[in-house]
Order: structure tokens, then sequence, then C-alpha cells
């Protein structure tokens, strides 16, 4: 069974308990890491800057704290292996909804289940219903 480093704990207790419950129910059966949970203006600006982000600082849900957006990835991380981003997500998002939680997923922004109709994929990110 997976367990979080502190890195990853440190990250996700700045995001909303709400994410922090999915995601600690998830990294029991799907080893993962937390890449991002709160992001400070000037992190969130540098995401905005090298394309990682569409959002500037205080825009993005990732600005809120706690943070209404979780950025986490399979582990270890392929970066090339979409398919693996995408099962992970299923996994998350299924997740999240057993436990009542509604989640978007940014390798389907629209929800429709389309994986390929993004004008901008970005597959590490989760953030919460409104």
């Amino acid at each position: 069974m997976a367990k979080f480093s502190d890195r990853s704990n440190r990250k996700l207790q700045t995001a909303h308990p709400d994410l922090r419950k999915v995601f600690e129910e998830v990294v029991g059966f799907f080893d993962c890491t937390i890449l991002f949970g709160h992001r400070d203006e000037e992190t969130q600006n540098e995401a905005f800057a090298t394309g990682a982000s569409t959002k500037k600082w205080p825009d993005s849900n990732h600005n809120a704290l706690p943070s209404l957006a979780v950025d986490a990835a399979p582990y270890p991380i392929d970066w090339k292996d979409r398919e693996r981003f995408t099962y992970f997500a299923g996994q998350v998002v299924a997740t999240a909804r057993s436990m009542g939680i509604e989640l978007r997923w940014g390798g389907d922004w629209d929800g429709d289940t389309e994986v390929k109709d993004n004008g901008f994929d970005d597959l590490v990110h989760f953030e919460l219903r409104p």
C-alpha cells in the first residue's frame, strides 16, 4: 500500500478538505505524488509564463487557501505516458464521485468524457466543481 511522502503531504495539506480526503483514499490503491495544492503569486505567475497554466494570480483555483485545486500525478511520473495519466484520472474522479465529491479534470475540462477535444491539456489538474 502506497503512502504520500512528507513533501506530497505538505502540499496536500494546503488543499480543501474534500480534495485531501479524495487523494488520501486514492494513494492507498494507486501510488501518486502531489505536485501542487496552493500556489502563491510568484509560483502561479511562473506557471502562467511557462505555459503550465492559462491563468495569472489570483485567478486560478490553486490560489485560494485552502486550494480548490490539486495537481497530482501517478508515481513514478512519465510525462510522455498520456494513457497512464488518463487511467489515473479515471480512478481519481471515480473515487471522488463515490465519496459524493464532484471533480473536474484538466484532461476533460467540459466533462463530456472525450479526452482529445481540449484546447489546453492539464493532465495533472483536479479541481472541485462549484
